[in-house]
């Protein structure tokens, strides 16, 4: 029984992942945490409201000053070990790492391993790292034992209970003391050493690494002196706290205080001395001659400067990480939530006091006229937000120029000064993302939707002038004038309301409503054609294909070449610069296959060409199955990248059908063999009953895994194509052909590569490991050294380096509807002897949430 449970239990334990099991313990600890800490925090505020404005702001300021210093020890941590480090990104190490200690067991310690992305991509070197953050942590509690050391001894001449401390200091410098000794001792081999090589021989290794540094000692001294000046501005931020709330500030209270809640910071193993530093504080503050209200209202102030604002820093910190995404989605969210805001603040009543304010200074018509527009405004705002998504150029200019009219038609109906910040700010978002919007619309369609607009307008004002002109005076009970009459059609097509317009007959309604109607149709008309987006289409010529066949000849160098003169490409041929770029164009983005066909000098040239070519388009580029050997040419050019997968390429000369490692592989061959299947090279030209047998595999392929066709980076059935190909045909005792493999042209010097390797439903599985190996002997033949296999969509990801190829990484081991390309590998990977990655390489980060579909039109026929 006990083996029993030992057996279920070990595979229980190793699908436990303790990656996911320390996030839900963080997520708890952060519950607890902050539910624990919600009376301080309730308290901050009317603390807040009661103290000093001049002073919070100066503890705010000197809360700045802190995180800069914080920023300046890192930078001076690593300049000790001969690395350097600019001060934004330690700013940002010193956020995040605060936010974690709060968190972690021991976190002052304990979050020095945390590494944001940023510094992973960085050139330092993890050793470098670990060294600096060891220097950091070190550097930190020493300073807090230099200035704790006089701070405590004149405290305790004053008061006795103040010897407390001295067991806090002791412990310190014993950590202090052990800590320089361990890292000597480890520097020179040691006892220390000799130790851990008894006992964890193969921790040794990674010892040698981390402690095989030379300090750089004017740079350590720097160190010193800023953590030093950290604990300056500690106590600095505890006086100020005093001269906040009112109180007689004593310095000695303030070095004290901050020394004692200080040294219980270091030594709280849990949660950085939650409750303990804001209980003892409190506490010796009253020891000092303040009240408990004031004890309590300088400890919460000093929180707020010291805990709070730099915890709300890391928070900031962790969301900027995504800040270009926020920035993208942000304007549609907000155009969308103005257009709610505007229809509601018209529905519901403005405020009295407001509207006599108002009308002392703007005409009782015009602010009526204001509700009626910002009703329209916020109507054609819902719309647009739409077409932000999409990163439509015009939907910008519509969005950017409603939302300026939307502050000033707040402020004129109503003095509605909460919803025309809304509206500014809006504006001021749009304008600072203005640059993600370059999809254009119809020029042509536009100026259709211009012309149709005016004529239609001036139609309905001859037509409505007239009518209501010599209309009976029964309908309306007015007798209209020809300026009235004019009017009146006016406010009727611009769908403004009219004041003295009220139809008494059914004739009447329907005489106004057949004007509003022509003008919402024209509106609505204009409006689609500003916002229709506009995609060049079109097909290669015959000189630009005849171009890139010649540069195809001079510079193709990979196994995509073949597929980038297809029917399905657009082609971009460089007037500068001899080479060209195959894409096609979905969902406004410019899909690039691989990267440019040209030398190797010109690549940047060239694409840079292409990005000015597809800012005049409208279009977004992006490039998908780049190499990782051309990721330089992108990285100049400031893109992002994401892994796909990655291509399997084998050398031939290698391959062998001998060793117990393919065992398995040649009894797959030999019972082929021996149910009289047959293994068959098949030249071109091919005949035409062959090749309609190949389209029949094909076809009955297709419906078994109920998959259609896809193109760009790989090839469908094309009759004409494959008549013109070598194919590798699997042939049965009945001489039926029943799997089939097509050579198409490989650029690559010395490598071949295939297309299509399909095969019928009865064919044994061993059919494809035959066309595979007849291929490697062909290219033996041929005096050919690589085959390459293709790609392996989503695989290969070992340590995603973003959020996207974590989501792909997990998606490929985990979803059952991406389990066949798990099989895919297995297959490839019995061949492959060296894999390569492959990216997606694009602009934003929004990028992603299109891309997919994107991708998806493209590869369809």
């Amino acid at each position: 029984m006990p083996l029993m449970n030992k057996l279920k239990l070990g595979p229980l334990l190793r699908k436990l992942h303790w990656k996911e099991l320390l996030a839900v313990l963080f997520i708890l600890l952060a519950i607890y945490f902050f539910r624990q800490q919600r009376h301080e925090l309730l308290s901050l505020m009317p603390a807040i409201e009661r103290a000093n404005r001049f002073w919070v702001i100066t503890g705010v300021l000197f809360t700045g000053g802190y995180i800069l210093l914080q920023a300046l020890m890192y930078a001076c941590s690593f300049k000790s070990v001969g690395s350097k480090l600019d001060v934004e990104r330690c700013t940002e190490l010193f956020l995040k790492r605060n936010l974690l200690s709060i968190f972690l067991p021991a976190g002052g310690v304990s979050s020095l391993a945390y590494l944001p992305q940023s510094l992973k991509r960085s050139y330092i070197s993890k050793q470098q790292i670990h060294q600096a953050s060891g220097i950091y942590g070190f550097t930190g509690i020493f300073s807090v034992f230099l200035v704790g050391i006089p701070v405590v001894g004149f405290a305790i001449l004053h008061d006795e209970s103040m010897l407390d401390a001295v067991g806090g200091l002791t412990g310190i410098c014993l950590a202090l003391g052990l800590t320089v000794w361990i890292v000597r001792s480890f520097q020179t081999k040691g006892y220390a050493y000799h130790l851990l090589e008894k006992y964890f021989p193969k921790a040794i290794m990674h010892v040698d690494e981390i402690f095989a540094f030379n300090l750089h000692r004017p740079s350590f001294a720097k160190t010193v002196l800023v953590s030093a000046g950290i604990e300056i501005v500690g106590i600095a931020h505890l006086y100020i706290s005093m001269l906040a709330t009112g109180a007689t500030p004593s310095l000695e209270a303030a070095c004290v205080g901050y020394i004692v809640a200080t040294i219980f910071l270091i030594v709280s193993p849990f949660l950085r001395g939650l409750g303990a530093i804001e209980l003892s504080l409190a506490y010796l503050l009253t020891k000092y001659g303040y009240t408990s209200l004031q004890a309590l209202e300088i400890t919460l102030l000093y929180r707020l400067f010291e805990f709070w604002l730099p915890l709300l820093g890391g928070i900031m910190a962790f969301i900027l990480k995504g800040r270009h995404l926020v920035l993208r989605l942000l304007p549609p969210v907000l155009i969308f939530l103005l257009g709610m805001v505007n229809i509601f603040s018209v529905l519901t009543p403005p405020l009295t006091n407001r509207i006599k304010m108002l009308k002392a200074y703007i005409p009782g018509e015009s602010i009526h006229a204001s509700n009626l527009l910002v009703v329209f405004l916020g109507l054609v705002l819902l719309v647009t937000a739409t077409f932000l998504f999409r990163g439509l150029r015009s939907a910008w200019i519509v969005a950017l120029s409603v939302s300026v009219l939307s502050a000033f038609g707040h402020i004129s109906k109503a003095l509605d000064y909460e919803e025309a910040t809304l509206a500014l700010l809006t504006s001021l978002i749009l304008i600072i993302t203005a640059r993600q919007y370059r999809v254009r619309s119809n020029r042509q369609l536009v100026n259709i939707g211009v012309v149709t607009a005016v004529a239609t307008l001036l139609v309905v004002l001859i037509f409505g002038t007239i009518g209501f002109y010599f209309l009976n005076v029964r309908h309306f009970g007015m007798d209209f004038t020809l300026v009235r009459s004019l009017r009146a059609s006016f406010h009727g097509f611009l769908l403004l309301e009219d004041d003295g317009l009220h139809p008494v007959t059914r004739f009447g309604r329907e005489f106004l409503s057949a004007i509003q109607v022509l003008g919402v149709g024209a509106w609505a008309f204009l409006f689609y054609t500003i916002i229709r987006p506009y995609l060049p289409a079109g097909k290669q010529t015959n000189a630009a294909l005849e171009k890139a066949q010649f540069y195809l000849s001079q510079y193709g160098n990979s196994a995509m070449d073949y597929f980038k003169i297809g029917d399905d490409k657009l082609l971009f041929v460089s007037e500068d610069n001899q080479g060209f770029i195959a894409y096609r164009v979905a969902s406004s983005f410019a899909i690039v296959l691989e990267e440019p066909v040209c030398a190797e000098e010109a690549k940047l040239p060239l694409l840079q060409e292409f990005e000015a070519q597809c800012r005049k388009m409208g279009l977004r580029p992006a490039f998908y199955r780049v190499d990782e050997q051309s990721m330089y040419y992108f990285e100049h050019l400031r893109k992002k990248k994401l892994l796909i997968g990655q291509e399997g390429i084998m050398d031939v000369t290698t391959f062998s059908l001998s060793g117990k490692d393919k065992k398995s592989m040649r009894n797959g061959l030999n019972s082929l063999a021996a149910k009289g299947y047959v293994t068959t090279m098949n030249r071109a030209p091919l005949s035409l009953e062959l090749v309609q047998e190949l389209k029949e595999i094909s076809d009955e392929w297709l419906e078994q895994y109920d998959v259609k066709e896809l193109t760009f980076s790989q090839g469908l059935f094309d009759a004409d194509a494959i008549m013109e190909q070598d194919v590798i045909t699997v042939i049965n005792a009945e001489g039926e052909v029943v799997a089939f493999l097509n050579i198409i042209p490989d650029y690559a010097p010395g490598e071949c590569t295939y297309d299509l390797i399909r095969k019928r439903t009865n064919a044994p599985g061993g059919c494809m490991d035959a066309l595979i190996i007849a291929l490697i002997q062909d290219a033996k033949e041929k005096g050919l050294q690589y085959l390459n296999l293709g790609l392996v969509p989503m695989s290969g990801i070992e340590q995603p380096q973003n959020t996207a190829e974590q989501v792909v990484k997990f998606a490929y081991e985990k979803i059952k509807a991406f389990r066949h390309y798990q099989g895919l590998r297995e297959f490839k990977e019995k061949y492959a002897t060296e894999w390569a990655n492959k990216y997606l390489v694009y602009e934003h980060d929004f990028d992603l949430i299109q891309l997919p579909a994107a991708l998806s039109k493209v590869m369809k026929t």
